[in-house]
């Protein structure tokens, strides 16, 4: 018998992407609203209602709206915005998180899909931290360039339509210049830090793709441990997974360069340690697509676990 999933919000671009990456799956059936629907409460709640799993593709109060129109204990709830993703009672949708985590979505009724943003930075701090090599409170800084689609419709038609406004022209802009980014709680909280990491984001003049930076000082780990180090106990955290794939550590002298779309089209993730040729610096650095790992994709992943198939 086909799971039924319920997307709302599907006309949005992480539905939209969701939508298409289930279309054809004999095993899901799509429960879907007509255009006149999507904003009645009632219909809503219907669908909510009728789901196996509800997947909440909705600005954070809209998600917690949702939520409040679910009166059974049956409709499981993947939520991408905000709202839930260090609430205690949702489990945080990032199965490659800890041992165990993925059985921990599996079994979950609430489980709230992460940011694009902190799913590089936690993927590359959180093994480090759980190790001792990065201290709990280090003084993280997280520097990060997304595609423009990372930016919901809005920015995609700014981006996108003729006529556009000339600063939408530059080929890169900073942003979240106010250092307090919807996405740092997250951050801090499943890396495992004491303190909010300086979190500086920015989308460049390409649709999709991301790279996430988080430079350490070697001074400043535990036992000063080089970036052999670090990176050994990256592999060690991700040894058999699937989506994450660790590059090889390589010289000073070896090292190249990074593109933001590299992944574009693809639901993993590629982590890289750098180091300088002093041994003073390392740079971890995380490549994926913002609409695949980092939003849509990793729905589709969760959605998995929590229908009982491999993710």
């Amino acid at each position: 018998m086909s799971a039924k999933v319920f997307i709302d919000g599907q006309a949005g671009t992480t539905g939209l992407q969701i939508v298409e990456r289930l279309t054809g799956r004999r095993d899901i059936e799509l429960i879907a609203l007509a255009d006149s629907e999507r904003k009645d409460a009632g219909k809503r709640a219907d669908a909510l209602n009728a789901a196996d799993v509800a997947v909440l593709c909705l600005p954070d109060d809209a998600a917690r709206e949702s939520v409040s129109l679910i009166r059974n204990n049956h409709t499981k709830v993947i939520d991408a915005s905000t709202a839930h993703r260090v609430d205690p009672d949702w489990v945080y949708g990032l199965p490659e998180l800890a041992p165990g985590h993925a059985r921990r979505i599996a079994e979950a009724p609430r489980v709230a899909n992460p940011g694009c943003y902190p799913t590089g930075a936690i993927l590359l701090l959180a093994p480090l931290v759980r190790a001792g090599l990065v201290p709990r409170d280090y003084p993280v800084t997280v520097n990060a360039v997304s595609g423009y689609t990372g930016g919901g419709r809005k920015m995609i038609e700014q981006f996108e339509q003729t006529g556009s406004p000339d600063y939408l022209r530059t080929p890169f802009r900073v942003y979240g210049l106010n250092l307090d980014h919807k996405h740092l709680p997250e951050m801090q909280v499943h890396s495992g830090l004491e303190h909010r990491p300086l979190f500086v984001p920015s989308v460049g003049r390409f649709a999709q793709g991301m790279i996430v930076q988080v430079p350490l000082l070697t001074r400043l780990l535990a036992g000063k441990a080089d970036a052999a180090a670090v990176h050994a106990a990256l592999a060690e955290a991700y040894e058999g997974q699937r989506l994450v794939e660790l590059k090889p550590l390589t010289s000073p002298a070896e090292a190249g360069m990074l593109d933001g779309d590299a992944l574009a089209g693809s639901d993993g993730i590629e982590l890289h340690v750098f180091q300088d040729k002093r041994g003073e610096q390392v740079l971890l650095a995380a490549v994926l697509d913002n609409l695949g790992k980092g939003a849509s994709g990793a729905a589709v992943q969760n959605l998995d676990l929590m229908l009982g198939k491999a993710a």
